[in-house]
This record gives structure tokens, C-alpha cells and sequence, in this order.
């Protein structure tokens, strides 16, 4: 819409594609061609098989799929309740109080995730909680990880809302539990949604902590992807990448649909 000229329209049009192609479509559909490929030619995979979906749906890799479905949803929800509650309770703050919660929650944003894995391996190798070589501590690191997307987009929401409904509904002698329960909360449930989807698909593909972490009950798809590729079973593992992208592309496209129908309530 900024640029008038038909000519300039076709030319940003083309540089949008010379740029977009190579950079993001490009690598997804060598891994959805090496997915059914048998060989490499050239640059490009070659050959054409279902053998890596027969094995991936005659192997484990459901279990690791399932495990990582339940991750991210139990992360997911932690995430999103702990980032609800302190972006609502940073909202009463000040400036400086804001600032310094915003700070701690990025704090696992900002230094690398193996680092955040290290810190939850020695934290909880001892009582009251010893949560290492249990699925629990997998859900707490990446809960940890995704919980700042959360708090962000929360405050973001939060810092749109209009007042006035708010102040309206008080005036009529609401409760500041019914205001948040009946007019604040619903407001926000479309960044909710979004907030969720965000940390899901996160949640889905973390993978330097979860190494570090993960007890061998408890696989999720990405580690087994790692162990693929890194036996050099390429097509293996493009097959289980394909896979964790569509299931991951598909509860993203559930969660856009409820939000949309919620939106129109």
C-alpha cells in the first residue's frame, strides 16, 4: 500500500521472492524432498521412497511424538499461567518495577538454553525436589524457556486494553476478582491464544536443554531427530522433521481456529 507505482509493486514483489525463497522456503522443501528421497544428486535429493514413513510409523517415533505433544502442552500451560499472573502483577507496578520483572523473565531468553539445562540439572539434583532422570524436569525446563514469549505478549495485550471497561464495571461495584475474572481476562484471551501457540511451537522444537535433561523413558521427536542425522541417516531423519513440523503446524492451525471463533463470540 506504500508503494503506488505498478512497476515498483512487480519490483518489491520480486525482491520479496529473490529473498524469501532461498532463505525460507527453499530449506523446508529439500527437507520434505529428502524426506521421500533414496540418494543425493548433486545438491538436491534424489530417488523416490515411502521407506522412511513406513519406519517411522513402524518405529518408536510416535512415542517420541506423543512425548513432545505432552511437553509442550504441559509447558505450554505453565508457561502461560506463570506469564499471565506476571504480567497482570507487573501491570500494578511502576516503571522500575516493571522493568525489573520483565528482566527476570527474559533472563532465560538471554543467555543460551544449555546454560538454562546445566542451571535445572544442578538445582534440582538433590532434595526437596530431585526431578533429575524424571519427565518433570524436561516440562520444567522448557516451561522456563517459553515463559518469557508468554509474559511479553501478555504485557503487550495488557498495555492495549482500554481502561474504561475496567473503571466501568468497578463503579458498578464490581470486585477486582470479578473485573479480572469477567472483564479483563476475556479481553485478553486472544493474546492468550496467540501467547499459547507460541510457546506450543517453541516447546516443540527446543532441543540443547532437553539433551541435557531428558531421562531415557522420556524421548521427545527433536532428540530423536539429533540422533538420526547425527548417525548420518539423513532421510530418517528429514522424515521425523517433516513429521514434527506437521503436527506442530497443525495444533497451531487448532489454535487459530479457536481463537478465531472465540473472537466473534
Amino acid at each position: 500500500m506504500l508503494v503506488h507505482s505498478r512497476t515498483a509493486r512487480r519490483l518489491v514483489h520480486a525482491v520479496f521472492l529473490v529473498l524469501f525463497l532461498p532463505v525460507f522456503a527453499l530449506p523446508f522443501l529439500v527437507i520434505v524432498a529428502a524426506s521421500f528421497a533414496t540418494s543425493w544428486s548433486g545438491a538436491l535429493p534424489s530417488g523416490a521412497t515411502l521407506a522412511h514413513y513406513r519406519d517411522v510409523v513402524h518405529g518408536d517415533a510416535p512415542e517420541a511424538l506423543a512425548t513432545s505433544l505432552l511437553t509442550a502442552l504441559a509447558a505450554s500451560a505453565l508457561a502461560l499461567v506463570a506469564g499471565t499472573w506476571s504480567a497482570l502483577a507487573a501491570a500494578r507496578l511502576g516503571p522500575r518495577g516493571r522493568r525489573l520483572v520483565d528482566g527476570l523473565f527474559m533472563l532465560p531468553v538471554a543467555v543460551p538454553s544449555v546454560v538454562v539445562g546445566l542451571s535445572l540439572l544442578v538445582a534440582f539434583s538433590r532434595p526437596p525436589l530431585p526431578l533429575n532422570g524424571t519427565p518433570q524436569i524436561v516440562v520444567v525446563a522448557h516451561a522456563v524457556l517459553v515463559t518469557a514469549f508468554a509474559h511479553q505478549s501478555v504485557t503487550a495485550a495488557l498495555a492495549r486494553l482500554d481502561p474504561a471497561y475496567e473503571q466501568a464495571a468497578a463503579s458498578l461495584g464490581a470486585s477486582p476478582a470479578y473485573v479480572l475474572r469477567r472483564v479483563r481476562l476475556p479481553l485478553l484471551l486472544p493474546s492468550l491464544g496467540a501467547a499459547g501457540g507460541l510457546c506450543f511451537a517453541l516447546s516443540m522444537g527446543e532441543l540443547s536443554a532437553t539433551m541435557m535433561l531428558y531421562p531415557p523413558d522420556w524421548l521427545p521427536l527433536p532428540v530423536k531427530i539429533f540422533g538420526a542425522t547425527d548417525r548420518g541417516a539423513l532421510f530418517a531423519g528429514a522424515a521425523l522433521a517433516v513429521v514434527l513440523m506437521t503436527a506442530t503446524l497443525l495444533v497451531l492451525l487448532a489454535v487459530s481456529r479457536v481463537r478465531t471463533r472465540a473472537s466473534y463470540r
